[in-house]
């Protein structure tokens, strides 16, 4: 059953659709809330949301995915829906999130960054359960504007050379 209703989607402050603008979107939120950009690494994202005046996020993507955080060795599941409550460093109230520990799959329902300048970031459990970990482990790197622009540009050059070897065979 879904939390998303017609009547929250209207009280929506933002409402987007289509994964493109979704994957800005949560990014941005998740920076501009204090947190780590790459927390909710979903795929193929139909819908997100937000009710700035509850604080009310919520993420539909077409299937579960799951996502190994390489630099601290978990692996994730995000279900087809993800909602939470966002304020400033925390998310509470989470749902659709779980982590595996050992052999089985754990629901996550906190998450906050403890202390900003230590870098450290706390995932609680509804049973009290709480694993920390560096924040860093969290984020995706953005490139530079430059080094975008290089890549491009080469990228550009690899793809007329190849056409160009296609046409000469």
């Amino acid at each position: 059953m879904s939390l998303i209703t017609d009547e929250i989607r209207s009280s929506a402050t933002e409402f987007y659709t289509g994964n493109d603008i979704c994957q800005v979107k949560s990014k941005f939120l998740l920076t501009e809330v204090g947190l780590p950009n790459g927390l909710l690494p979903l795929e193929d994202i139909e819908e997100c949301g937000y009710v700035k005046d509850t604080g009310f996020v919520w993420l539909k993507q077409k299937k579960k995915t799951e996502h190994k955080f390489e630099e601290i060795g978990r692996l994730v599941q995000y279900a087809p829906e993800v909602t939470a409550y966002v304020e400033p460093n925390r998310i509470k109230k989470l749902t659709g999130v779980k982590a595996k520990e050992l052999l089985i799959w754990i629901t996550l329902n906190e998450i906050y960054v403890n202390d900003p300048p230590t870098g450290k970031i706390t995932f609680k459990t509804p049973a009290g359960l709480s694993r920390i970990f560096p924040v860093s482990a969290f984020e995706i790197k953005e490139e530079p504007n430059d080094v975008k622009e290089e890549n491009a540009a080469a990228k550009e050059v690899k793809e007329t050379a190849a056409a160009v070897e296609v046409k000469e065979v």
